[in-house]
């Protein structure tokens, strides 16, 4: 059985849809003859955590673990919800205090790529006497954290050991890189890594057609699309809210804002009783000041409700109860790549999506192959309304349903099995 090495940053009880990746890749690994062996943190600094997801570890296996240095619990010690917020990905855009600039300053020119940094040195020279002990012949980083990758590529320069670099997310495209305040030697730095490591990995996996196509402008090793997943496991029949629900699972980060959203909801509100009695905006996660301040602007707030952080198992049952589900991308050029995690459980739990996103999303392309909904750009308040007032009268006639379509391919072992046919 060939052994491959795992070093990743999150791992339970880290909640988030991070964590979930390679958790469940490493779960069915074995099903294909690779004997994953991982290295992670011995006390990392996690915003989010979901202890139920340590009972889903695989039985015997082999973790390594190292001391990392956290600069997050050290600037805890000012504002701890703001550190919380910031390594959350929680960036405010508006009312920004000074400590907040101060942080993000900090945080976008001091730490690079990331403030995990410091864990790149000591893990190199840890990690070469497990690569020898365990006799591995390949080596895997997932990031973000993108500091994550520079141990591969410490490792690689070393040891000439095969590095595949799988990135959750882009580098330097990613949406809150521009709110970093980073100086132009800052920049150029971020960029200096970023190619190196694209240039010296020997594969690189992405999440996304448009992740590899812009990775394609900085490199010629060879890419490959595993995008995220849902697992069979979790499948189970709930009870479908009675109310006209219409929930968001997961973080509602600054500028996944859409306006027109909430002005549709505030119009069929103001326009339709039996809406106005019936409706539910149902928040699960962390939640953006920005997005609070909407939700009272359009005079939600009595039909909204903010469930907060949820345990990932209770809301899978969210998403297989709610009427509809939302999906809320940033508008910008640069995340029209973005693919969040939760999507493939979406379709998993078989109930339309609204989505809302940047014009020429590729979840709105995934949404429409799978016939799973419906995906809108942020101008596009009267179709957002007329769609959302359709499902609203066919729960109220015969009970909404929907059935996304030639889903399989997207379950957590056909894509492992996908992975493991590269290495």
């Amino acid at each position: 059985m060939k052994k491959v090495l795992i070093i990743a940053y999150y791992w339970p009880p880290a909640g988030g849809p991070g964590v979930q990746r390679w958790l469940k890749f490493i779960t069915y690994l074995r099903d294909f003859n690779i004997e994953p062996v991982l290295y992670i943190p011995e006390n990392p600094h996690y915003p989010i955590e979901d202890a139920s997801l340590l009972n889903e570890i695989p039985e015997g296996i082999t973790i390594y673990k190292n001391a990392i240095f956290e600069p997050y619990k050290l600037a805890s010690i000012f504002s701890s919800k703001k550190t919380k917020r910031i390594s959350s990905g929680l960036i405010q855009t508006k009312k920004q205090s000074f400590l907040e600039k101060t942080f993000l300053w900090v945080r976008g020119n001091l730490f690079i790529p990331d403030a995990r940094k410091f864990w790149v040195k000591p893990s190199i020279s840890f990690l070469e006497d497990v690569i020898k002990k365990e006799k591995i012949e390949t080596i895997i980083t997932t990031g973000p954290p993108h500091s994550v990758h520079l141990i591969g590529l410490g490792l690689k320069k070393k040891l000439n050991i095969t590095w595949i670099s799988d990135f959750r997310d882009p580098w330097t495209t990613i949406g809150y890189h521009k709110k970093l305040k980073l100086t132009n030697a800052s920049k150029k730095k971020h960029e200096y890594l970023e190619n190196e490591v694209l240039n010296t990995a020997d594969k690189i996996i992405v999440t996304s057609a448009t992740t590899k196509k812009e990775f394609k402008t900085i490199t010629s090793q060879p890419i490959e699309v595993i995008t995220n997943g849902y697992d069979l496991k979790i499948a189970q029949e709930v009870q479908l809210d009675s109310k006209f629900t219409i929930a968001h699972i997961g973080s509602l980060l600054t500028g996944r804002d859409p306006d027109n959203l909430w002005k549709a909801l505030s119009e069929l509100l103001s326009e339709n009783e039996n809406f106005k009695n019936l409706f539910s905006l149902q928040l699960v996660g962390v939640v953006s000041d920005d997005v609070l301040e909407n939700i009272k602007k359009y005079k939600l707030v009595n039909n909204t409700e903010i469930i907060g952080y949820l345990s990932h198992n209770d809301a899978v049952v969210f998403q297989r109860k709610s009427q509809v589900l939302l999906l809320v991308e940033i508008n910008s050029e640069e995340t029209k790549g973005i693919i969040p995690g939760k999507v493939f459980e979406y379709f998993a739990a078989k109930r339309p999506i609204l989505g809302v996103g940047p014009k020429d999303w590729e979840v709105g392309q995934l949404i429409e192959n799978t016939s799973a909904g419906e995906a809108f750009t942020y101008d596009s308040k009267d179709k957002i309304k007329e769609i959302i007032l359709k499902w609203f009268n066919l729960y109220l006639n015969t009970g909404l349903k929907s059935t996304s379509n030639g889903i399989e391919k997207y379950s957590r072992r056909a894509l492992t099995e996908q992975l493991a046919k590269h290495l």
